[in-house]
């Protein structure tokens, strides 16, 4: 349970989370809030969750059907650092699945475990969305690029000895998985400018065709067009077709000809 001292901030906290919402929308609050409590217990906690559902005007079930849904939000206590190593297609053949088999059996646990010294919890990622740096792997988030079996195995061995550790892109300090729940819950930790964003492979597409003179084509209603797209809501936009008929629906069914 919490106490009255840090109850009282995660609420004050959680006020100004839901006052960025309109009025009558305050349970849209929700999934940042789940990061503030995160960002106290280290991960979803009963207690958080009464407390999200108290202030939120949901009930308990309501709060943990959505922290049960996506893979951020953790039901167990979740090491320090949270290494995730990417095995999805690109990832995998550039070397990812022998990464993870080599850092499984180095720290000796599998995924969603977490080491005896709670420093520690792997999780085997579907994409992290930096395939031009394949094999990736993140801690709490930030991005570890072109990783090798034996840099992340010195990764890791860094992380439990309590050595500070930059990412390849980002800060530059790893935070710690409370720290990153708390800037994801929408408090800024001051390390937004440090480090580089994007790096080079993601930005060769974009020199190209700065130097080509190459612009993205206007796509109109009906074709191409060299007029702008038109708005959302327009005449002639999607939010201005007819509902699709049951006649609609037969022609599809026999090959889009009239039976």
């Amino acid at each position: 349970m919490y106490s009255p001292e840090v109850k009282q901030r995660l609420r004050s906290q959680a006020e100004q989370i839901m006052s960025r919402y309109p009025a009558g929308h305050e349970r849209s609050a929700l999934l940042p809030m789940l990061h503030l409590v995160q960002s106290e217990d280290g991960y979803v906690s009963a207690d958080g969750i009464t407390l999200c559902a108290e202030m939120l005007g949901l009930s308990r079930p309501e709060v943990s059907a959505v922290a049960t849904f996506y893979s951020q939000y953790k039901r167990h206590p979740n090491g320090t650092y949270n290494v995730g190593v990417c095995t999805n297609a690109l990832c995998a053949v550039m070397g990812g699945d022998e990464i993870w088999e080599a850092v499984e059996s180095h720290l000796g646990v599998g995924h969603d475990e977490t080491t005896e010294d709670g420093q520690i919890t792997l999780e085997r990622l579907e994409c992290n969305a930096a395939c031009d740096y394949a094999p990736v792997v993140m801690v709490n988030w930030e991005f570890f690029d072109n990783q090798t079996p034996e840099s992340t195995i010195e990764l890791v061995d860094s992380l439990r000895a309590g050595r500070p550790v930059q990412p390849t892109r980002g800060p530059d300090q790893v935070p710690t998985f409370k720290e990153i729940s708390h800037l994801l819950a929408g408090f800024e930790d001051g390390h937004v400018d440090e480090g580089p964003s994007a790096g080079e492979p993601s930005l060769r597409g974009l020199h190209a065709a700065r130097e080509h003179g190459w612009e993205c084509p206007t796509v109109a209603s009906g074709g191409h067009s060299s007029q702008p797209a038109e708005e959302v809501g327009a005449e002639h936009s999607s939010a201005d077709r007819p509902a699709v008929t049951e006649e609609d629906r037969k022609g599809t069914e026999n090959g889009g000809e009239d039976k």
